[in-house]
């Protein structure tokens, strides 16, 4: 027998049982006669001693053990003299009468352990190294906790798990497609799924009403934190439901996963904020709303005084941060460099210190006067001791700035604590966004999103001005997962499809197949998706998703572990009628 026990089990009750446990190696230690060797399993630590009245055997076997050697060990369970509150299993120690190596390890490339000193790179190509580290691992079981929790909720709403196929074809509109050619289709190509969003809306039409799946989703767009070229959705449809059927509905979901996961109780419903209200105060259509700091927006107040950086801009707001007029030049130049950052991209920034009696210091002073200034701070609201920090420009460029420099502020002011959760809804999107590139729109979700029915008139005349039946739910500035009520109706989609430049031959090849299935019969329907990474990272309080995968890709979308993506052989190439060009 291997074990008896795991690593984590053992007690003050089982002192005087006879036990057997198998691991991995923490560490070993030395103490003048003794010898102790933390063991370590999925479950947890147990200590293991050899004294001096141990046989010759063991003592000679745990002298040659190396960190993350797999050992059988045997003995009894004895209290500790000196006790470890630290670990559960800290009131306990096994002496041996016993002990086997299973297998010998290499001295690992890092220490496995939570503080480790390997870097991210290291820890990746050596994953199934760094998966023993209880941080890791417990993210592991927070993710399985999570996505069993949500399965079973949603069978208790009567929704059917079903599983649709992983390759598709290619459909255009949002990120870039994973394509895969296809050897007994030469020339063809199958695409894998950014979502399941036309085989959920299918089973619809099939009458399933309510579907769900945690879905393997695919997307070869530029990483991030949050972003992964493959990640897990929570992905649910629903027949037969308005917009607030689903925001009921899965923020009772939201709700009891906080409650089970978090012990958080919600009391009242989850705020809603229109998309408008989002980019007016917060620049971001996932605004994070465990601090206020809102945007104020001052052009009518500061132009015409021959500040040229503020006449000649389409849009200038500011933040007022709390108590940093004591902000040094030194720091107001850190805050100007953060925000002329190429990723951030603002020209400069311009301050207004709240000083004490009512005076005012300025970068502008020799602008405006101390009454303008005074009746700028009057439009924060702000009081002595403030810090007012203003950005000028193209407005939508501005905003995303001016939104970046308030969550650096609340982030130095510590007003973003991961212990706290703020949900929201937002919702009221546009139906379509534009392109200056291109000079055409663009669906801001995707071509099958509802518009919002009082709105459908103004789809010739005035398509910017359309509101979508669309939301998502947002938590402390990440988005959770977003959805919409979807088109139904054959014509309104066939309109939907030529107000996005498809032309009817087009929007046949793509989609043929579920305009067809809509002239059976579809029914009303709509649904969401929550990402399960985002959803585990935020439960977790981790900085990146990849932390919650078990497997994950680095920013440049390899895996570093086993090399992947890679070439193929010329045999492959060949079988497949593919040529590689040779790169400009």
């Amino acid at each position: 027998m291997y074990r008896t026990h795991t690593c984590g089990e053992l007690r003050q009750e089982n002192v005087g049982a006879e036990v057997t446990l198998s691991g991995w190696v923490q560490r070993v230690r030395k103490l003048g006669g003794m010898t102790f060797v933390d063991l370590r399993d999925r479950y947890g630590i147990t200590q293991l001693v050899v004294d001096d009245n141990a046989a010759q055997n063991i003592k000679d076997t745990v002298s040659h053990l190396g960190r993350e050697y797999v050992i059988n060990a045997t003995g009894k369970v004895v209290e500790r003299a000196s006790k470890n509150s630290k670990i559960p299993t800290g009131s306990i120690e096994i002496i041996l009468n016993d002990i086997t190596i299973l297998n010998k390890s290499e001295l690992p490339p890092f220490t496995i352990e939570d503080d480790t000193d390997g870097g991210d790179d290291l820890r990746m190509k050596y994953r199934y190294l760094d998966l023993r580290r209880s941080v890791v691992r417990n993210n592991m079981i927070l993710r399985h906790q999570i996505a069993f929790e949500t399965r079973r909720y949603l069978d208790q709403m009567d929704f059917l798990e079903v599983e649709t196929p992983i390759l598709i074809g290619s459909t255009p509109e949002g990120a870039r497609d994973f394509v895969v050619p296809s050897r007994m289709n030469l020339g063809h190509f199958y695409a894998l799924p950014q979502s399941p969003q036309l085989f959920k809306q299918l089973l619809m039409v099939s009458g399933f009403d309510r579907y769900f799946q945690i879905a393997k989703c695919f997307r070869d767009e530029d990483l991030r934190a949050d972003r992964q070229p493959e990640f897990t959705q929570i992905d649910c449809e629903m027949s037969f439901v308005e917009q607030e059927d689903v925001l009921l509905l899965f923020e009772g979901m939201v709700k009891h996963l906080f409650k089970f996961v978090k012990n958080v109780d919600f009391d009242s419903a989850f705020p809603r904020m229109t998309w408008h209200d989002a980019m007016k105060f917060y620049g971001s259509d996932k605004p994070d709303i465990r601090f206020e700091m809102k945007f104020v927006e001052l052009k009518e107040a500061v132009s015409g005084r021959d500040f040229v950086v503020f006449d000649s801009a389409s849009y200038v707001a500011g933040i007022c941060a709390e108590g940093c007029a004591s902000y040094t030049r030194k720091q107001i130049d850190e805050l100007t460099e953060f925000v002329k950052r190429p990723q951030i991209g603002a020209k400069g920034l311009v301050y207004i210190r709240c000083e004490a009696n009512g005076a005012f210091k300025s970068s502008v002073d020799k602008f405006y006067s101390p009454e303008d200034l005074k009746a700028i701070a009057s439009m924060f609201n702000a009081k002595e001791g403030d810090l007012i920090l203003i950005l000028a420009g193209d407005k939508s460029k501005t905003q995303k700035a001016l939104c970046e420099l308030r969550l650096e502020m609340g982030a130095r002011l510590g007003l973003r604590d991961k212990n706290i959760f703020k949900p929201l809804w937002v919702i009221d999107f546009p139906l379509f966004e534009w392109d200056e590139e291109t000079q055409r729109f663009y669906a801001m979700h995707h071509p099958f999103t509802s518009p919002k029915p009082e709105d459908i008139q103004y789809l010739d005349s005035d398509p910017g001005r359309v509101r979508a039946n669309a939301y998502d739910m947002v938590v402390n500035g990440v988005e959770l997962g977003g959805g919409s009520i979807r088109i139904h109706d054959s014509q309104l989609q066939n309109k939907m499809f030529e107000l996005l430049g498809f032309t009817p031959e087009t929007a046949e090849s793509q989609f043929g197949f579920l305009m067809n299935a809509f002239k059976y019969g579809a029914p009303p329907h709509g649904g969401l998706a929550f990402g399960l990474d985002r959803l585990v990272s935020l439960f977790a309080g981790l900085d990146s998703i990849r932390d919650c995968i078990a497997f994950p890709k680095n920013n440049s979308g390899r895996d570093v572990m086993t090399d992947a993506p890679s070439t193929i052989s010329e045999e492959q190439l060949k079988e497949l009628s593919l040529t590689i060009q040779p790169q400009k």
